[in-house]
């Protein structure tokens, strides 16, 4: 049975769905007023391996993920400009436009990760009535107040309040977490923000308390019941979200229905940078643009963000992409070797065997809250057994192998994509009327036992980027660079 470990119990327990065979799963997405870095990948690539091992085992997963275009303050107490408003007068457009721009340039990112698009991708701005229709609930029930900038939410109301993040609410400071302003409570947060008297914003609505925009916290409490119901399965982000923004979240959505919110929440640990908190003053903020300009695989970074546990904190190095690169050859070669298999008579009766530990082990050790490093460990162990197999294999046996691979890489994202690649890249070379002519030539020059000239042209193939290894019925064919 998958065990997973919960935020809210600090205990690693058996996942069972409210309904069987189907998982309701919402994932915090990104506020869209610039590049997403790497550690948001980080959070969105744990959030895939999660998605991709449920459906893997079985379950039908509804993915919600909002994107949040407006609301979002520079200052987590409550205070200073939204984060997309802020954006668009440094770039002198519109906050409009500025959330357009970077919810395309945040989707073209997960895409080229492989991180699967969630079913479900509800921005905040097109949810406002719902916001609203929450917020007047816990009005009702008497959790909020009006003061001359918002309406709050009442925290001291909420008996269970900090549960999530186990607050020491008496002993917080106010201005280390929250400016007090004219809030009754040091951990009160605003539900609906009021326009600036007498200037207009760009995102900005009618409500019943005056013209204005939502706070943060309050879009994904009405857009995940919208779509999940009023308790869900599970509930992701990272874990710098747990002691404000899901801690609200638990708060306003328990309070104004009276049920338990989320059954499972899990956080993946922070990304830091050879040591170091990343931060564009230190020179260490990466985004997916700064690693493609390094001419850098992005199937590589999904690979470094994906190989440690998402409960350890990750410290990343680009010294890291000469490890994952020998990891996704590995991979690579495996398979290039699968293809070359020819042989109809071989039959090692041990395979069907190999697949079906392999299969199991790894299912074993990604129900042990997602343990990724030993998931990888067994397919190795697996592959090398093979490896030393790979001669008395036959080609049907070598596709199973292949399939089997391919099969687990449902749940990795990674290794088929970079196959792929490797295919159109193999291939166009093989077009290169050049490179034709030094093939056709090399072999008539074999065929003529000329093999002194045909070893020259072999490393004139290899100064273009080709690789020829001469077997028994033919040749291999191989990139010099395949990543």
């Amino acid at each position: 049975m998958l065990r997973l470990f919960n935020t809210l119990t600090r205990k690693i327990e058996s996942f069972k769905p409210i309904k069987a065979g189907l998982v309701k799963l919402y994932v915090c997405g990104p506020t869209v007023y610039n590049y997403a870095h790497l550690g948001n990948f980080r959070a969105y690539i744990f959030a895939d391996l999660l998605r991709r091992y449920l459906e893997y085992r079985n379950f039908k997963v509804k993915h919600v993920m909002n994107i949040t275009d407006v609301g979002h303050l520079t200052s987590d107490a409550d205070e200073g400009e939204d984060k997309l408003q802020k954006a668009a007068k440094k770039e002198r457009v519109t906050a409009w436009n500025i959330s357009k721009k970077y919810t395309q340039q945040f989707l073209k990112d997960i895409a080229e990760l492989n991180i699967q698009p969630p079913r479900i991708i509800c921005k905040a701005t097109d949810h406002i009535a719902e916001q609203i229709a929450l917020i007047k609930k816990l009005e009702r029930k008497n959790y909020t107040y009006k003061t001359s900038d918002g309406i709050y939410f009442d925290t001291s109301k909420f008996l269970h309040y900090g549960e999530l993040a186990r607050l020491d609410i008496a002993g917080l400071k106010a201005g280390k977490r929250i400016g007090m302003g004219e809030k009754k409570n040091k951990t009160d947060f605003a539900l609906w923000k009021f326009s600036e008297h007498g200037k207009k914003r760009d995102m900005e609505w009618d409500s019943p308390w005056g013209k204005g925009f939502p706070g943060w916290h309050i879009e994904c409490s009405a857009m995940s019941m919208k779509y999940l119901s009023e308790t869900f399965d599970i509930h992701t982000g990272g874990i710098d979200h747990i002691p404000i923004h899901h801690t609200n979240e638990i708060a306003q959505s328990e309070a104004a229905t009276g049920k338990k919110f989320v059954n499972y929440w899990l956080h993946n640990s922070h990304l830091i940078v050879e040591g170091q908190k990343m931060s564009k003053s230190l020179g260490n903020f990466y985004t997916l643009q700064n690693i493609k300009e390094k001419k850098l695989n992005p199937l590589l970074l999904r690979l470094i963000l994906l190989k440690t546990h998402y409960r350890q904190t990750l410290d990343f190095s680009f010294k890291n992409f000469d490890e994952v690169k020998a990891i996704a050859l590995k991979f690579l070669n495996f398979l290039i070797e699968l293809d070359f298999v020819q042989n109809k008579k071989n039959n090692n009766l041990r395979i069907k065997t190999l697949i079906t530990a392999c299969r199991n082990k790894f299912k074993e050790a990604l129900d042990d809250d997602l343990n990724i490093s030993s998931a990888l460990a067994e397919i190795f162990g697996f592959m090398n057994e093979i490896n030393n197999l790979m001669n008395g294999l036959n080609t049907d046996q070598a596709q199973e192998i292949k399939q089997f691979i391919l099969e687990i890489d449902s749940v990795l994202g990674l290794i088929k994509p970079i196959y792929r690649q490797y295919q159109e890249k193999i291939n166009k070379l093989l077009e290169d009327k050049a490179i034709k002519s030094l093939m056709l030539k090399r072999a008539e020059l074999r065929k003529n036992k000329d093999y002194q000239t045909a070893d020259k042209i072999r490393k004139e193939l290899v100064k273009k980027g080709i690789v020829i290894n001469d077997a028994e019925k033919g040749y291999k064919v191989r990139l010099t660079e395949i990543l």
